[in-house]
């Protein structure tokens, strides 16, 4: 059992429970509220590439990822479940093992916001501990993974941490993700390759490179999570409360056809 709130003292409830602080000082009787704890914990596992720094609108995918952890936080705090997290920046990771209660979830939700956005100028790729998180969580957790999902090769043992918890994973997707502008052309830094690089969208080549990234990186994030229910996407030009609040009208509705 965990505390919720103080509530008014109504006869028959237990006298053990009254708050005598509170009594004290609002001159009437009130009683300490339990509910019974839910056990269940919920990992977020935060891949802080530099690939999420890029937006051509005015939220970048950092920041609609960012927001969106946040806001499915305080879902699991509404539902009394635990939250843990999981951070991993190049040459960075910490976890933060998973805290009941409201305090507990704003203090993890502040320290995860609180990072810095990694140096554009230093290494590129991350290296999420999955064999640490696969000791530390306990069996039956919900593992979400928010990241770029550039292609890439499959984690170690991800089937086997997808037999142990149940995983969700979330992508920010940019307007350019979906489409290449037509017209432009700059040049601009990619933090991957680390070096300068010319785009011209009105180039075929151009974009049909970019039509052969896309596919990639649906096709691995489509490997990684195999059933929709699973895969989460949140454009950058979305409200990211739209996008939860669609995501579990989707997943609700799924559920009552299976």
């Amino acid at each position: 059992m965990e505390f919720d709130q103080v509530v008014r003292y109504e006869w028959g409830d237990d006298p053990r429970d009254i708050d005598w602080n509170v009594t004290a000082r609002l001159g009437e009787p009130y009683r300490k509220r339990f509910v019974e704890e839910r056990g269940l914990s919920v990992i977020f596992v935060f891949e802080d590439s530099p690939a999420l720094q890029f937006g051509s609108v005015e939220r970048s995918r950092r920041q609609t990822l960012f927001e969106t952890a946040t806001l499915l936080m305080l879902v699991s705090g509404i539902n009394r479940d635990r939250v843990g997290v999981l951070y991993s920046a190049p040459g960075k990771s910490w976890f933060q093992r998973a805290l009941p209660g409201r305090k507990g979830i704003l203090r993890i939700a502040s320290q995860l916001l609180n990072e810095d956005a990694p140096a554009l100028d230093g290494p590129a790729e991350c290296s999420v501990p999955w064999p640490y998180l696969r000791k530390l969580a306990s069996k039956g957790s919900v593992l979400i993974w928010l990241g770029a999902y550039s292609p890439a090769p499959m984690p170690e043992a991800w089937r086997e941490l997808q037999q142990r918890f149940q995983t969700v994973g979330i992508r920010a997707d940019d307007p350019w993700d979906v489409e290449l502008p037509r017209g432009a052309q700059f040049s601009a830094y990619d933090p991957v390759s680390g070096s300068l690089t010319t785009i011209d969208t009105s180039s075929p080549a151009e974009r049909e490179a970019h039509a052969r990234w896309v596919a990639r990186r649906d096709q691995h994030f489509c490997t990684l999570f195999p059933r929709l229910d699973d895969r989460f996407t949140v454009g950058n030009a979305e409200d990211p409360l739209e996008a939860v609040i669609a995501y579990f009208h989707r997943h609700r509705h799924n559920r009552a056809i299976a």
